[in-house]
């Protein structure tokens, strides 16, 4: 049996365009840099802060509405390019001291000092420093109360902002994450059923030719060609992923009826009924062969008179039928065939199903009269892919 090895994978690592801890001491390096300082976000809630921080004071102000929302334009700037600059550097802080303490008191810094620079700044060459003047320094200071009580906070409110946006970020690769796993979960279950569907057909069909050889029949010879026409449609689908299409399980379906009609013509007759539109549908791998190996294996084969195998498939609309009837030995009392159970093949396919459909696919096993079985399976009806 081949090993199936599931493949190697990574989950994807999110580009954050902020701290990854924002209380961390540690802070990862950031390759936008630049481009993060200077965000157009940024920039525009800074701008959008700083007039609306300004204009309850613009048309009372001594210079003018204008030059007042300048100057808070620039403060609030200030600020922002301060709140960036600590978020990034130093790259490392002693363990003591977090980074958003460190975000906000440059923040709150970034003030006064701000204010500062900028009376410096906008004095005609000549004059007097402002502090000297008193209607200066009413404004500078009055600036400058304004930006410590309403700044901090504005920081603070960012600080709370980049953390809810982590924590949805690193939710959503989370659930990528989790959804990928149980993807890869998924296929792994399905190629570890299939190969244990393989060698259940091909032991039970060699076992057949290997009856025919040791009573000494002549039909030995042409049905071991009929079990190699078959074997070379078969082997390469069973290590292939996900579904094959109707179409292609009926040829394997043929080729295994003919194969048993050969073994015992004389006490199995078969005919399949199948719907033009179906045969390119998707379908589980081994699927309909699983249903009609059980029921030769278990109604035809245990009878002394044999009997007849049906397969009917069928496409109605979104939904697709199979209907497999055999006039075999039918079902004991425990629910299983007379002839010996069920069979782990249809376990199997039951598991397959589930896994496949969940829900949204039934198989029901039921008696028919006077005798044998009905397996029915109702699936989605899938195109399969070009």
């Amino acid at each position: 049996m081949t090993a199936v090895r599931a493949p190697a994978w990574a989950p994807p690592r999110p580009a954050l365009d902020y701290p990854r801890d924002m209380a961390s001491s540690t802070l990862t390096a950031n390759p936008q840099g630049l481009a993060l300082l200077l965000g157009w976000r940024r920039v525009a809630f800074a701008l959008g802060a700083s007039v609306a921080l300004g204009l309850p004071f613009a048309f009372s102000w001594p210079s003018g509405p204008l030059p007042l929302l300048g100057l808070t334009a620039i403060l609030g700037l200030a600020a922002m390019l301060a709140f960036g600059l600590f978020e990034q550097w130093p790259r490392r802080l002693p363990s003591w001291l977090a980074r958003w303490t460190l975000q906000v008191a440059a923040v709150a810094a970034a003030m006064p000092l701000g204010m500062f620079v900028l009376y410096l700044c906008i004095a005609d060459a000549g004059d007097a420093p402002f502090w000297q003047g008193l209607e200066r320094l009413n404004g500078c200071v009055v600036l400058s109360i304004l930006g410590l009580l309403l700044a901090p906070w504005m920081a603070l409110a960012a600080l709370v902002r980049q953390k809810d946006a982590l924590a949805r970020h690193q939710r959503l690769a989370f659930e990528l994450e989790r959804s990928e796993l149980e993807r890869q979960a998924l296929d792994a279950r399905l190629h570890l059923l299939q190969t244990q569907v393989a060698p259940h057909f091909l032991f039970n069909t060699l076992a057949n030719v290997q009856a025919l050889v040791d009573a000494g029949s002549p039909r030995a010879s042409a049905v071991l060609d009929s079990l190699v026409a078959y074997l070379r449609a078969a082997v390469p689908r069973l290590h292939e992923p996900a579904s094959t299409t109707f179409g292609q399980e009926l040829q394997l379906v043929r080729a295994y009826l003919e194969l048993m009609h050969m073994r015992m013509p004389d006490r199995l007759d078969f005919a399949l009924h199948v719907d033009e539109a179906a045969l390119a549908l998707r379908c589980p791998p081994m699927t309909l062969l699983t249903l009609v190996e059980n029921a030769v294996g278990h109604g035809i084969d245990p009878s002394e008179d044999g009997g007849r195998i049906d397969v009917h498939v069928r496409r109605h609309g979104d939904r697709c039928a199979v209907r497999v009837d055999d006039t075999g030995v039918g079902l004991r009392a425990g629910g299983g065939h007379a002839g010996g159970g069920l069979g782990t093949g249809l376990a199997t396919l039951r598991e397959r199903l589930r896994l496949g459909f969940g829900a949204d696919a039934q198989l029901r096993i039921g008696a028919r009269q006077p005798h044998g079985v009905r397996a029915e399976l109702d699936m989605p009806a899938r195109e399969a892919a070009a």
